[in-house]
């Protein structure tokens, strides 16, 4: 019995099937590998090249494997560009993500757990962030995401489709094996330690006037590792016949902007220059979430996501790959 990973080469999805393999587990990766990066991945895991939309080549693929169940993290995932175009993320993230998902119930599988993101809340309403707390998107990658987890949801009543769909807050870290490399890169980390390189000639904080100790935004930032570790317990939950379940993947506890980068600088020991630029529109001073469900529900701690440990591991990472998987 095999577990398909749409999205395996991607960042959080080489982790995972490097987690899931660890585990003894069998894997079989679906990516169109215009954005992950298949030197990610170990040589012996089966991948797949194509759109998740593809419903032929996934009843293939579950003719090829015997699979029991699905991670599903094949998405476009860039907020700007989603902004700039809609119809991209839109016919990707949805169109494809409503085909794949009809094709697992035509097949019979019936377990999916769902990479989702904290982006489906919008502009909080309260801090930290609960499940409950108001889903009202503020661009189209998080309606992209928040339709999926309505068809899951309405899939759960009409075909017994059992998913935890996990809205994860700001991902980071690496494991030896394993980095964050987007292209263009737009998380923070990667960017501050470019900077410590010498890639870039400073890092840009957005904005110094927010409402918080420093006047930089606060992020709950979470270890790659624990985010992989969650999706994994979210999978034995369900394959334990546990009822279909939405969940915050985060810390309860933030770090600013200025705090990463002075945390950088003592992880490298280099200067990382700082470029003052406005706010962007739309930034929230603070977006931290109450993980206490996700703890309750799967038993899952985030042992690995102090902001030390997160830099480290990512620094480390760094160093060994200065150009991330290009010279792969």
């Amino acid at each position: 019995m095999a577990i398909l990973v749409t999205g395996g080469t991607g960042y959080i999805g080489s982790v995972t099937v490097e987690r899931l393999r660890a585990k003894g587990e069998q894997v079989v990766v679906l990516d169109d590998l215009e954005r992950g990066h298949g030197a990610a991945l170990d040589s012996a895991i089966p991948v797949y090249r194509g759109k998740s939309g593809d419903r032929d080549l996934v009843a293939r693929i579950a003719r090829e494997h015997e699979l029991e169940s699905c991670i599903h993290f094949a998405a476009l995932i860039e907020v700007g560009e989603s902004v700039k175009d809609p119809a991209k993320y839109f016919e990707n993230n949805v169109g494809h993500g409503m085909q794949f998902i009809g094709a697992l119930v035509h097949l019979g599988i019936r377990r999916v757990v769902f990479s989702s993101t904290a982006a489906v809340y919008g502009d909080p309403e309260q801090i930290p962030i609960t499940e409950q707390s108001r889903k009202w998107p503020k661009n189209p990658y998080g309606w992209s995401k928040l339709f999926i987890e309505r068809l899951l949801d309405s899939y759960d009543t009409a075909y017994g489709l059992k998913f935890v769909a996990l809205r994860y807050f700001n991902a980071a870290g690496a494991t030896e094996n394993c980095g964050e490399d987007h292209r263009p890169e737009s998380h923070l980390i990667p960017n501050v330690l470019s900077a410590a390189l010498g890639l870039q000639q400073a890092i840009r904080v957005f904005g110094n006037n927010y409402p918080t100790p420093d006047g930089t935004p606060i992020r709950d930032y979470i270890h790659v590792v624990d985010l992989a570790d969650a999706h994994i317990r979210a999978l034995d939950h369900l394959r334990r016949g546990g009822p279909s379940d939405f969940l915050n993947l985060g810390t309860g506890h933030g770090y600013s902007v200025l705090e990463v980068i002075q945390c950088a600088r003592e992880i490298t020991g280099k200067e990382i220059p700082v470029q003052m630029e406005p706010p962007r529109p739309g930034d929230p001073a603070r977006l931290v979430a109450d993980p206490s469900r996700a703890k309750a529900v799967l038993g899952w701690e985030p042992n690995m996501s102090d902001l030390p440990s997160i830099v480290r591991s990512a620094w480390q990472w760094r160093l060994r790959h200065r150009q991330g998987y290009a010279a792969e």
